[in-house]
């Protein structure tokens, strides 16, 4: 799996990334909305960077494929690394936020997005207060 520096804008965007995909559909809504809440220039990233970011995690979805070509969308192992790449506590808490934000831009909050968004908050010790907490004045 291609590897990005911890906590940078690249590592970032994989996990927005790895949510937009792993209901297996990629909805143009998502994309839009990055534009809609500028979700580029707050991780500092721009469009096109951030596309080759979904770009390449796509790759590693299809690297990583069975033999016969099954590619496993969720897999535990692969988000924990994932998330792990991103360990500063506020940036934590923006990922959360963006995450619940893009879930409403296609207006459907799958079960597979809903699972992921938990394990991201349990594996980060977080709760949906800390996230209305941290951007209650914003």
């Amino acid at each position: 799996m291609k590897q990005y520096k911890q906590n940078s804008p690249e590592a970032m965007a994989r996990i927005l990334a790895m949510l937009m995909v792993a209901d297996g559909s990629m909805d143009d809504r998502e994309l839009e909305l990055l534009d809609k809440l500028n979700i580029y220039g707050i991780l500092e990233i721009d469009r096109k960077k951030f596309i080759d970011v979904l770009h390449a995690y796509c790759n590693d979805l299809s690297d990583s494929a069975d033999a016969d070509g099954t590619v496993h969308l969720v897999d535990r192992a692969r988000i924990d690394e994932l998330l792990d790449c991103v360990d500063e506590p506020k940036k934590r808490l923006l990922l959360c936020a963006m995450a619940l934000d893009m879930s409403k831009a296609d207006a459907e909050f799958s079960e597979l997005e809903m699972a992921i968004f938990t394990h991201m908050l349990d594996r980060w010790h977080l709760t949906l207060e800390d996230i209305q907490t941290a951007f209650a004045d914003e």
